[in-house]
């Protein structure tokens, strides 16, 4: 058998071997390379290596991805780009069995939520009224659900006095009451601050003092509201799919690992782990996470 080079080396030799041999479209050889250096970036956190790599590691990989909401779909895509490195590693004389020969592809329920492309977002943003009092503030909602991946639970309880616009930083309150900082889209932040000077003019009643998206009668939005208007939205942007609230949380994981973000970075964003308000100001790395957002979703704008 031929020694194991460094993981990168491989990735390159296998990209290689895609263009060369297999007649990919350049997109596909694109997603197989990156699916490949999640796999590195999972095996590298948790301290393995390709020769010790089992099936079991595989179906612990494939858990971290549907954990942070990454729609069947995309995982089987993955997966058919994980079996291809592997078979050419065995077919190089690299490993003499591949760990993924029997990696099962995830089934795809018909009735599950697809995942919005960023042109089918652009559609729904598009697709305001412009006329109306709250285009303002749906617009807010949208690119705040989708550019910090929040669920519609944590939006509607969104408070002004933990959001920090000169930081593009909020604070929400997950599940089991913990809190995470997320970063706000420099977009979602202008909206925001713009909705608050109109918000400042309504009759706020006591119940919405601190709350940031409110009905037009100074209330709390509450989740059935939210569902509502990002379900007319996608029905007049013509969208057929089943879109809700989550649909827009499950895109933004979706086109964070698409476009190449580490998978440590996605889960702490969308708080799939215990983070307590001292850890949260202890060890989240603000600027790492933040960079992770610039450099890899599709609305946020580099500066």
């Amino acid at each position: 058998m031929r020694e194991l080079k460094p993981v990168d080396k491989l990735i390159d030799e296998f990209e290689a071997h895609l263009l060369l041999e297999k007649g990919l479209s350049s997109n596909t050889n694109m997603a197989y390379c990156k699916d490949v250096r999640h796999l590195a970036e999972f095996l590298y956190e948790k301290k393995l290596s390709l020769e010790v790599l089992n099936l079991d590691d595989l179906h612990e990989f494939l858990t971290t991805l549907h954990e942070i909401g990454i729609a069947p779909r995309s995982q089987a895509r993955m997966i058919s780009g994980i079996k291809s490195f592997f078979n050419f590693l065995r077919l190089e004389g690299y490993i003499e069995e591949s760990p993924a020969e029997f990696l099962e592809t995830p089934q795809l329920p018909r009735d599950l939520p697809d995942v919005l492309s960023v042109e089918e977002i652009d559609a729904m943003i598009a697709a305001i009224p412009v006329e109306k009092n709250e285009s303002l503030r749906n617009h807010a909602i949208i690119e705040t659900l989708y550019g910090s991946g929040l669920r519609v639970s944590e939006l509607v309880d969104a408070r002004i006095s933990r959001l920090d616009l000169k930081e593009k930083l909020m604070i929400v309150e997950g599940k089991g009451s913990k809190e995470r900082l997320v970063p706000v889209s420099p977009v979602a932040a202008t909206l925001i601050e713009e909705w608050l000077q109109q918000r400042s003019l309504m009759d706020v009643k006591p119940e919405g003092n601190d709350i940031i998206f409110l009905n037009r009668r100074g209330r709390p939005l509450t989740r059935v509201m939210i569902f509502h208007i990002i379900k007319e939205l996608a029905a007049l942007a013509g969208i057929k799919k089943n879109v809700s609230p989550h649909t827009l949380r499950h895109s933004f994981a979706t086109h964070l690992l698409e476009g190449g973000a580490n998978l440590r970075a996605i889960q702490e964003m969308l708080g799939h782990e215990s983070i307590s308000t001292t850890e949260l100001y202890l060890h989240l790395d603000r600027s790492r996470l933040r960079r992770e957002l610039l450099d890899h979703h599709p609305h946020y704008v580099k500066f």
